[in-house]
């Protein structure tokens, strides 16, 4: 086990426990800038460790009743097969400075989009409530939805989170949050646990490094949810948002 990469999956975790932003969105960068592990091995290995880390939480979810399994179903009616085609299209018609450049891209715009998701979340969501009367309850707009986060996610590990969250306050304005919240965590464990398997299956998976993030993103996000809620929200919202913004602009710099 790497205690630096231990180390950086509890600062992480501890801060997805504090902010409850996806760890893709703050994990993967680091697994890229920080370490230099490859763009592929890097989103894959971050994959399967969000995959195990949110099944906790949205057992809690489910026990709770918190999980509207309709949308999650819809979701996952998009973004499974999305995932599946994203990755086998990655393999099939790139080679591996391809591949990486495209993943490198996608990371980028993704941490930029969640940068933006964070800020306006709330704005967005009134707006929805004031103008938009919920035909967005159609069952295609949800699915439609999930195939989008799931080539996002698939090519950069980032979206589960804070991207799958606004688009659902967007189209299910008047669901309470934290119906919003569980079942976006529900459906990124299918979705996050496929695009692994797939990275895996193409060999895009560091098992060393799998078992040393969760070495220390585990106990990070344990204690990190206890201090949540005792920064102002907007405090720390905005202090992602700038973070995303600077690592995302130098991704795409990179590519």
């Amino acid at each position: 086990m790497d205690l630096a990469q231990a180390l950086s999956g509890f600062v992480v975790g501890s801060l997805v426990g504090l902010t409850g932003v996806g760890g893709g969105s703050l994990m993967t960068p680091v697994l890229v800038l920080l370490f230099g592990i490859h763009p592929a091995t890097a989103v894959g290995t971050d994959l399967l460790q969000a995959a195990i880390t949110k099944a906790g939480g949205t057992y809690v979810h489910a026990k709770k009743g918190r999980v509207d399994w309709r949308i999650t179903c819809l979701l996952a009616a998009g973004s499974l097969p999305a995932a599946v085609i994203t990755i086998l299209s990655l393999h099939t018609f790139t080679n591996g400075v391809g591949g990486s450049k495209i993943i490198t891209s996608t990371l980028g715009v993704a941490l930029l989009l969640t940068a933006a998701a964070l800020i306006l979340r709330t704005r967005l969501r009134r707006l929805s409530k004031a103008h938009g009367p919920e035909i967005a309850r159609h069952p295609a707009f949800t699915i439609v939805t999930g195939a989008l986060l799931g080539v996002v996610v698939s090519l950069s590990s980032v979206g589960a989170g804070a991207l799958g969250i606004t688009a659902l306050f967007f189209l299910y304005p008047r669901l309470p949050a934290g119906r919003i919240v569980a079942s976006d965590l529900a459906h990124a464990v299918p979705l996050t646990l496929l695009a692994g398997l797939g990275h895996w299956l193409f060999g895009s998976v560091d098992w060393r490094l799998l078992v040393s993030l969760l070495a220390g993103s585990l106990p990070g996000i344990y204690i990190g949810s206890h201090f949540a809620g005792r920064v102002p929200d907007s405090i720390l919202r905005f202090v992602l948002a700038a973070m995303l913004v600077l690592v995302g602009g130098k991704l795409i710099a990179l590519s």
